[in-house]
């Protein structure tokens, strides 16, 4: 709830229409033990998907308005994606934060679902090979990779439609300040309904990183973060790990 309280505090300093305004989060005093609370405002949604064009314009608008306290990746407080506590500790480069924090999801998913060499062995190139030939380059030849706010779990239940505004809002975060790629590496698994259309409108008004030729190879690899996360919240979910 902490987690939760901060993240939305921060979307809501950046864009308040986006997200509804948090309030408080706590403890209860009576039983049960350990119960926790998240109060927000109130919105009468709508919670049919959102139109593509609204929600990638505030999303842009977000990421691109955004400012990291510290000028990192990171987030001040631990956040959770599902159940999941995030490893988000600050850091300048990005290919070190992302490293880490994917390898966070792998070691819980792996307790999990239990061991398999396969994908073991596989993971291990992904970090030691493929993650740094991907994001290396967006910090390199004096490249700077500005850290953006992002929602952190922005998939087609967690944003409705304002009823009395029209516009488009979003609710569970678990913010964190990253490359603005990465917030749409959950649009790219099919059982996620966000997809094409939304990748379309999003880059017509946040154009790729350079290098420009591995966007698609950024998008890709980003999305294996929340394949993982998906692992993890339904376990033996049947067909994501082969992916």
């Amino acid at each position: 709830m902490k987690g939760e309280f901060n993240s939305m505090t921060a979307l809501y300093s950046v864009m308040p229409s986006f997200v509804p305004e948090p309030v408080a989060w706590g403890k209860y005093k009576a039983s049960p033990p350990d119960t926790y609370f998240f109060l927000c405002d109130f919105l009468d949604m709508d919670h049919q998907m959102p139109d593509p064009v609204d929600l990638c314009a505030r999303l842009v608008e977000l990421h691109r308005s955004s400012e990291s306290p510290t000028g990192k990746f990171g987030f001040h407080v631990k956040t959770c994606h599902g159940k999941i506590v995030q490893n988000n500790n600050w850091d300048a480069n990005w290919t070190s934060y992302f490293t880490e924090l994917v390898t966070n999801f792998y070691e819980v998913e792996l307790g999990i679902n239990g061991p398999w060499q396969e994908y073991e062995e596989a993971f291990k190139q992904l970090c030691e090979h493929a993650i740094p030939q991907i994001l290396d380059p967006l910090q390199a030849d004096g490249r700077i990779l500005k850290p953006c706010l992002v929602h952190g779990d922005l998939w087609e239940e967690n944003t409705g439609t304002n009823l009395k505004t029209g516009e488009t809002v979003a609710f569970d975060a678990a913010c964190m300040y990253a490359h603005n790629e990465y917030e749409l590496g959950m649009w790219r698994p099919d059982h996620f309904r966000f997809g094409r259309p939304h990748f379309r409108q999003y880059l017509k008004n946040f154009p790729p990183s350079p290098p420009v030729e591995q966007w698609d190879d950024r998008n890709r690899l980003y999305s294996i973060k929340f394949n993982i996360a998906v692992m993890i919240g339904w376990p033996g979910s049947s067909g994501v790990r082969e992916q």
